[in-house]
């Protein structure tokens, strides 16, 4: 059987098909492969072509076929295993599924809304018990990131924003961090090339107990890391499981080893445990609106006015 599909932008069995095919074995292509590296006849012809997508995660190749109608962004959320990045992402596709106010943007579509399912459906209330908290990624899964797509589309001006949420595991972001050109940090790698705004994640609940020495090692580099990569990017640290606190020194040193790192940075606190503040569920939603509508430090936040009387060049910046 062969191991690898033969076209050039298709990762099965690691990532989705990328002609859409839920069983990659069920591919014309990848039966045209297996066919040749077995010196059998070639698959028979399809009776239909596959949507590019399957409603599953997308793989880093399957990006450009959702970004034809808009600018595309990509959302790097970055930290060690266990710390919430996978919670975090469920969290705002079931808030927006509720109808929580985005501030200037509504929801206009997906297409992984199968992907966003498989990550959000532990946090449901069912009728055999509460929500409790998504598996961890596996770092098993493959080199390459899964990408869940979500577009969103602006109140006043109606122009539609395509975002790409990498859902990776932290183990990934932990070898990256002591060896960027490792083979076991590639999948990592390709997020830090790729990535428009990076998220950093700080676990408070890690922070705050027995391995918090380790924890806090593990963050401090990671932070050296995406400083070395940042290149003008947005940068934001994100402390997770809030509700619990991180003993007043050791967080005090985090902040200061985040600023020599990172230099200017935004910071937001998050906590699922929103029972006695009703209104807990807003910090969720302005990080969201954050990675939505910032934009790296080598931007202007109004285009200037270009500096000649050529008409053409000054056509499309205002009178």
């Amino acid at each position: 059987m062969s191991k690898k599909c033969e076209s050039p932008f298709c990762y099965a069995p690691e990532a989705t098909c990328s002609l859409g095919e839920l069983r990659h074995e069920d591919c014309p292509t990848w039966q045209k492969s297996t066919a040749a590296a077995e010196g059998t006849d070639s698959a028979p012809p399809t009776d239909g072509l596959a949507l590019p997508w399957s409603g599953n995660s997308l793989g880093g190749a399957d990006r450009s076929f959702a970004t034809g109608r808009s600018s595309a962004k990509v959302v790097a959320v970055v930290g060690p295993a266990g710390a919430g990045k996978t919670t975090l992402l469920a969290a705002w596709y079931l808030l927006i599924g509720r109808g929580t106010e985005l501030r200037e943007h509504t929801f206009a579509g997906s297409y992984t809304l199968t992907g966003w399912e498989n990550i959000a459906h532990a946090l449901r209330w069912t009728s055999s018990g509460g929500p409790g908290f998504p598996p961890h990624t596996s770092s098993g899964s493959g080199r390459h990131p899964g990408l869940l797509h979500m577009a969103l589309r602006k109140s006043v001006t109606g122009a539609v924003t395509d975002m790409f949420f990498a859902d990776a595991p932290g183990e990934w972001f932990r070898l990256w961090a002591v060896n960027r050109d490792g083979a076991e940090a590639s999948g990592a790698r390709w997020i830090s090339e790729h990535a428009d705004v990076i998220v950093i994640i700080a676990d408070s609940e890690a922070l705050s107990g027995a391995e918090r020495g380790i924890a806090r090692s593990v963050l401090a580099q990671i932070f050296q890391r995406v400083g070395h990569e940042r290149r003008g990017r947005s940068v934001a640290v994100v402390w997770t499981k809030s509700d619990v606190e991180v003993p007043p020194l050791l967080k005090s040193a985090i902040e200061t080893s985040a600023k020599q790192h990172l230099g200017n940075h935004t910071t937001f606190s998050l906590t699922v445990r929103i029972e006695s503040d009703p209104g807990g569920e807003r910090p969720f939603m302005d990080l969201l609106h954050w990675v939505t509508e910032v934009r790296g430090e080598s931007y202007s936040a109004t285009p200037s006015r270009p500096d000649t009387n050529d008409n053409f060049l000054v056509f499309g910046h205002g009178q």
